[in-house]
């Protein structure tokens, strides 16, 4: 289908390409589910569920800048990740998500996704952190004590958390106004 979110996805390409593919389908499809609401549209539940379309463009931020910024390259998290009251409240993100303008939520979405970007951009060139590039680069900090793990896996969990959170964009875009994701059946 042309136009669609499957053009972001190379049908031939190399394992970077199509991971990366994969993964930017499945963010634009995130916002796709997103776009056109008010903030009180984002902030709409579906009960028994607490979970809005706002906390889950605002959790995809965060986890995006947990693995890459944080986990990958040992650096802080974007903002305002790096400075939210985390010790006081470890949902914060979905919390707060509330109280943000869509334009707030989507540029704190955009803000992170660049971030990584350009992390994964570095990552497999040669300038890669501590020397290393390609999908086999490892992560500067380790998961839950235990390993290094490759940019590979990092990408992976990517793309299998927002697949997860996609389907319940669709449930949650759908009681909104029957719209189920991006119109690409």
């Amino acid at each position: 289908m042309a136009g669609s979110s499957w053009d972001l996805v190379p049908p031939d390409g190399d394992e970077a390409a199509t991971l990366i593919g994969f993964l930017e389908r499945n963010r634009a499809n995130l916002r796709a589910r997103c776009e056109g609401l008010d903030a009180a549209q984002l902030a709409r539940t579906l009960p028994p569920s607490t979970m809005t379309l706002g906390g889950l463009l605002k959790h995809l931020a965060v986890v995006e800048s947990g693995w890459l910024s944080e986990h990958f390259e040992d650096g802080p998290l974007v903002p305002p990740f790096d400075t939210a009251p985390w010790e006081e409240d470890t949902d914060w993100e979905w919390h707060s998500a509330a109280d943000d303008t869509p334009e707030e939520l989507f540029e704190v979405f955009d803000r992170s996704v660049g971030q990584s970007r350009r992390i994964v951009a570095r990552a497999l060139s040669a300038d890669g952190p501590a020397g290393q590039s390609g999908l086999d680069a490892r992560a500067a900090r380790t998961v839950h004590d235990q390993e290094r793990v490759t940019l590979r896996w990092i990408l992976v969990h990517l793309i299998e958390e927002y697949a997860q959170h996609n389907g319940h964009a669709d449930l949650l875009r759908e009681s909104i106004d029957g719209r189920t994701g991006p119109g690409e059946r």
